[in-house]
């Protein structure tokens, strides 16, 4: 865990163990989609070739870049970009796959487009919130700023 900014502005990292999990799977279930050579039915005739192949690396890229994201030692506007594109990928990831489950299935997926779809909702949740830590850290080094041009003027 990694908080930063003064008593009135904190930024919590990596508190999430639900988003840690879906981010440590993705690259492994995408891999293995890869050299398995094998995919979900619904995905292989929902999604042309090029758009699965996409889909596949793509689920490889959102887990390391949102691990990347998690654990950057630097900057933590940096950190949090990294996450927010990864959440933002994600999300749509997440979401063809509820799709093209949702027209190959119909109503027998219901369950698993449901799970589905909510880890595309928590994806995109987790970036709006990720916007707003931004937000906070851009409105607290500039009142930091502002403080000590007060300060130091004096």
């Amino acid at each position: 865990m990694q908080e930063l900014g003064c008593p009135s502005m904190r930024i919590l990292r990596n508190r999430r163990p639900f988003e840690n999990a879906v981010l440590a799977t993705a690259p492994v279930c995408g891999a293995l989609l890869i050299t398995l050579d094998v995919r979900p039915p619904s995905v292989e005739m929902a999604m042309p070739a090029p758009i699965r192949i996409g889909w596949e690396l793509g689920l490889i890229a959102v887990g390391l870049a949102g691990l990347v994201g998690l654990s950057w030692p630097g900057r933590i506007s940096t950190g949090l970009g990294i996450e927010l594109a990864s959440m933002l990928m994600l999300g749509t990831i997440a979401g063809m796959y509820a799709v093209a489950l949702a027209v190959m299935s119909g109503r027998l997926a219901v369950a698993a487009a449901s799970f589905i779809i909510a880890v595309a909702v928590g994806a995109w949740w987790r970036a709006v919130e990720i916007l707003l830590d931004l937000r906070r850290l851009v409105r607290g080094i500039e009142k930091a700023r502002l403080e000590s041009r007060i300060g130091g003027s004096r």
